[in-house]
């Protein structure tokens, strides 16, 4: 009779140590941004970054020139 107490008692400690330690929202992997990765790979010396700095830049002159067409628009 005691040791079906005793394996009892083990099996609910087991189940509640095994249920404690969750998280409810997990933590993200990085905390930049997409934009900040682009960079930082751009200015690696991986290769192929110098490509990544190119296309951020074409980019960033496709968003100025539809910033600009918008203002000439109002």
């Amino acid at each position: 009779m005691k040791s079906a107490a005793v394996i009892i008692a083990v099996l609910t400690l087991l189940a509640v140590a095994g249920c404690a330690g969750h998280s409810s929202t997990p933590k993200p992997a990085s905390t930049l941004t997409e934009a900040q990765r682009d960079t930082a790979l751009a200015r690696s010396s991986l290769p192929g970054a110098a490509v990544v700095g190119r296309a951020l830049d074409v980019s960033g002159q496709g968003t100025n020139h539809a910033a600009q067409m918008d203002s000439l628009s109002r």
